[in-house]
Order: structure tokens, then C-alpha cells, then sequence
């Protein structure tokens, strides 16, 4: 991506003082246009209809539809839309949820003006922008799974969500990348990212020993 490329960025968020804030914050910014603000999810998705943004900065508690439920309908139409999740909330699981359902960077809402702004060029320069958040809530997460393994044994099942188990069948029937993204509307590094999620869940170096980890203990048939 080129210094002169125009990033176009939408805004949800359900206060209003937060979104001028925002807007106020990127404003100097050259290369990025606001394209638009939405005050809730239902407005959003229809604004989303009609002008795609490059980037989605959306908070997660929003009336009409949340963030949750958001980001599942936007990654079932626009995969290659950038999402940065905006919260007042910092906790781990609901963290890795997010990234997990299709999120490509968390930040609070105290995040410093600049970050938001490197949060926005890395995403759209290498997908994702993996903060000291990000971080700590996925090393938390695989430091829980392994302190299970130790607990009861290695071949105690470890959970996956939907997600990761749509994955798992389609790298069973040996689909690609390409074609895993395609299936269930990810893009093709976000596939990675939670293959490679997997991996560390069961410790596993490969995909084949991922795949014999989720048969054995009857994850995927």
C-alpha cells in the first residue's frame, strides 16, 4: 500500500461524544477519509450496503445488533473488510472471541489516538494488528490449555468453537487456504490465524496431527 492510498474508515459506536472524538483525533490524518458514522448495529450493516468502507472501527455493546452478531453477518458478505473492535472492555475471552469470529485488531477505548491510526494502516497492510492485548489474552488462553493437559493428561479433549470446527472439517477433506476462506467467508489469513490457534491448543506441528487430535477425540468425524 502506497503513502497516497486514501483509506476510507466508518465509525459504530451507539455515543455519540465518542465517535466526534474519534473523527476529531483522525482528522489531520491525509490518508484516511471518514465515510461515514453509524449510532447501532442496524444502522451500520445498511450503511455498510450501500458505501463498503476499508476499515470498520465498531464498539461491541451496540443497540438493534451487537458486535457480536455484527461481525458475523459483515464476514459472511465482506470478508476483506477490515474490523477493529473498539471496547471499554478488556477481557481475555471475549478478546479471543473476536478475533476468533473474524476481528482484525481489539483495542479499548482509552487506546492512544496514534495507535488507532497504526492499528489502521498495519490492518490494512498485513490484516491484523496484534497489540500487548491481543497478545496476553491468546498466550492466557493456551497457558489455560496446557495447565488442563498437565492436569488430566493429554488426551483430555481441549473445546473448539464453530468456527475452528468448520475449519477442522474442511482441512479434513484437505482444502486450501484459498478454499477454506471461500467456504466460510474469512479471509485467507484469518484461516491461518486460526489454524494455526489450533495447532497450539493441542500442541500439534502439523495439520496432520491436528487432524488425528480432533479425530481421535471425536471432534470431527
Amino acid at each position: 500500500m502506497s503513502a497516497e492510498t486514501l483509506i476510507k474508515v466508518a465509525i459504530a459506536d451507539d455515543h455519540k461524544i465518542f465517535r466526534d472524538g474519534i473523527k476529531m483525533a483522525l482528522s489531520g490524518r491525509a490518508n484516511l477519509r471518514m465515510l461515514w458514522e453509524a449510532e447501532d448495529g442496524k444502522d451500520m450493516m445498511h450503511k455498510i450496503s450501500i458505501k463498503q468502507p476499508d476499515v470498520l472501527l465498531m464498539d461491541i455493546r451496540m443497540p438493534e445488533i451487537d458486535g457480536i452478531n455484527a461481525i458475523q453477518l459483515i464476514r459472511k458478505e465482506y470478508k476483506d473488510l477490515r474490523i477493529i473492535v473498539l471496547s471499554m472492555y478488556d477481557d481475555q475471552q471475549m478478546i479471543n472471541k473476536m478475533m476468533e469470529m473474524g476481528a482484525n485488531a481489539f483495542l479499548t477505548k482509552t487506546t492512544d489516538p496514534g495507535e488507532i491510526y497504526e492499528a489502521i494502516i498495519t490492518c490494512m497492510e498485513e490484516d491484523f494488528y496484534f497489540n500487548a492485548l491481543v497478545d496476553n489474552a491468546q498466550k492466557s488462553r493456551l497457558m489455560q490449555n496446557k495447565s488442563v493437559r498437565q492436569r488430566y493428561g493429554n488426551n483430555t479433549p481441549i473445546s473448539f468453537s464453530e468456527k475452528e470446527i468448520k475449519v477442522l472439517q474442511l482441512l479434513a477433506e484437505d482444502k486450501t487456504t484459498d478454499e477454506i476462506s471461500k467456504a466460510i467467508f474469512l479471509s485467507p489469513r484469518t484461516v491461518e490465524t486460526i489454524r494455526q490457534n489450533m495447532k497450539n491448543k493441542v500442541n500439534a506441528k502439523t495439520i496432520g496431527g491436528l487432524i488425528m487430535y480432533a479425530m481421535r477425540h471425536k471432534i470431527i468425524d
